[in-house]
């Protein structure tokens, strides 16, 4: 549901900003401010979010990111003029700010090691639904007057935020959260549901005790927690002196958020109609029935990446992803650079060309980069550094998004709309150099196993094999024992 909300916001723009622009008599660049604007006041609410959900837990803190993004959405839906909607967008902003950080650590830090990948990509999941179900709601509320249809597409925004505040009470909370409390006896009690039997649950306590300083013949159900169980110091751990692990694991999350969203996602969902209108589509009715499509592509597809996250691997899908979107902006770019040569022509080929790359590109995003960030970045971090960690990268990943989206008119109308998605390509290229460099496989890898595969950078693979070799030991399948083995891979 929490990303539902964001989901739905960012489909609903797409289309409500068509008769927004007619009704309230703005220009293009108040509603390139308008559709971008959310993503950096979500900046705030993620900033919040970590400290907020070390202190109050996981689950309440979804709890407010709901009431937040609630409260906004009924002020979009009431608004009379420009400034009230620009109200209305910073406080659902600070919600989906919440929202997009701790999803994603939630569903990290109850899932087991078996099933992670495929848990924790629900959040892309149900963001591409939300975006589905923000488009539906466009065409619906299409045939509505002028000054009402935009308004209840915007005030429908608040229902998920009820649905949610009312399944969260059924919700455990996060067991490693409960450890740094020192709750030991809840935390073993959540296990014990979220495991795949009694002896992972005693392995999973075993090493978030580990993690969290907590020595393993204590067996207490409450104890004292020494150290940051409520995020001190974990900024400077994570800036001012990482370790070189964190340091990597600091660098992949950011730019995996940053190429996710360089690469044009958000600009491409937001602006589809444009798109679809520069193509030769100009009918409002087709417009909106195509952004649908989009929302349709990206639903299934992310399904799709879903059940082989855990079965093919992290690495796999993701340059798949990656490579499968560079060709289809080179595709796009180049039919729309074709069309403004012929402007004014009707060339349906053209029409065919670009509705297929938009829906191919979205869905190569959503099998790969989409959900794999979300996956990815709440894996790699140790439990201290987890939430601000996390939150540094939903930062990286609304800003940019911010950037594209408050810039993508501006960036066509100056070197062509066909040139602005060569641009996305080029980035999206860079993007995948990276990926294959500097981002280790961690399937099937334990939470508190990722420091041995971090801090070797661009020599990953070392480790990795090290790794490999300790699971053939600790199964039987060949080699000897070491029992300095977690050592000599950490050196």
């Amino acid at each position: 549901m929490t990303s539902i909300l964001l989901g739905y916001d960012i489909g609903v723009m797409s289309g409500a900003a068509i008769y927004i622009e007619k009704d309230l008599k703005v220009t293009d660049t108040q509603i390139e401010i308008l559709l971008g604007i959310l993503n950096l006041y979500s900046l705030i609410g993620s900033a919040m979010a970590g400290r907020t959900s070390d202190w109050v837990g996981r689950r309440y803190t979804i709890i407010i990111s709901g009431a937040i993004f609630f409260t906004g959405a009924i002020l979009m839906g009431l608004s009379t003029n420009y400034t009230f909607l620009m109200c209305g967008r910073f406080v659902a902003g600070l919600g989906v700010g919440y929202a997009l950080t701790i999803a994603p650590v939630y569903a990290a830090e109850v899932s087991p090691a078996s099933s992670r990948g495929f848990l924790t990509s629900f959040p892309e999941v149900f963001v591409n639904v939300g975006i589905l179900l923000g488009y539906i709601s466009n065409y619906a509320f299409s045939f509505c007057a002028l000054d009402l249809g935009w308004r209840l597409m915007l005030g429908v925004g608040a229902i998920p935020s009820v649905i949610l505040a009312i399944g969260v009470l059924a919700m455990p909370e996060s067991p490693r959260w409960l450890v740094m409390q020192g709750r030991l006896g809840d935390a073993r009690q959540v296990l014990d549901k979220t495991s795949d039997s009694k002896e992972e649950s005693m392995l999973r306590l075993a090493d978030i005790k580990e993690a969290a300083g907590i020595p393993e013949d204590c067996n207490d159900d409450i104890v004292q927690v020494t150290g940051h169980s409520h995020g001190e110091g974990v900024w400077k751990e994570l800036l001012v002196h990482p370790t070189p692990t964190v340091l990597h694991i600091l660098i992949a999350a950011l730019g995996f958020h940053f190429f996710q969203q360089a690469s044009g996602i958000d600009a491409l969902v937001l602006y589809s109609p444009r798109v679809f209108e520069k193509a030769g589509i100009t009918s409002s009715d087709q417009l909106l029935l195509c952004t649908v499509g989009v929302g349709l592509s990206k639903t299934v597809f992310t399904l799709v990446a879903t059940f082989f996250l855990d079965r093919v691997g992290r690495r796999p899908l993701l340059l798949t992803s990656m490579a499968g979107m560079v060709v289809s902006l080179v595709c796009l770019g180049t039919s729309l650079t074709i069309v403004d040569q012929h402007e004014g022509a009707r060339m349906t080929w053209a029409v065919v060309l670009c509705l297929f790359c938009v829906l191919a590109f979205v869905g190569f995003f959503s099998t790969g980069i989409g959900p794999i960030a979300w996956v990815y970045s709440s894996e790699i971090f140790p439990l201290r550094l987890r939430a601000q960690g996390c939150g540094m990268g939903v930062a990286v990943n609304r800003v940019m998004s911010g950037i594209l989206s408050m810039t993508f008119i501006s960036l066509y109308k100056a070197i062509t709309m066909g040139g602005a998605f060569f641009l996305y390509a080029a980035i999206g290229a860079v993007g995948w150099i990276f990926f294959f460099t500097m981002l280790p496989e961690t399937q099937g890898r334990t939470l508190e196993d990722m420091e041995v595969l971090f801090g070797k950078f661009h020599k990953w693979r070392k480790a990795n094999k090290l790794l490999e070799k300790k699971r053939q030991v600790a199964r039987g399948d060949g080699g000897t024992s070491d029992p300095d083995n977690r050592v000599n891979l950490l050196a």
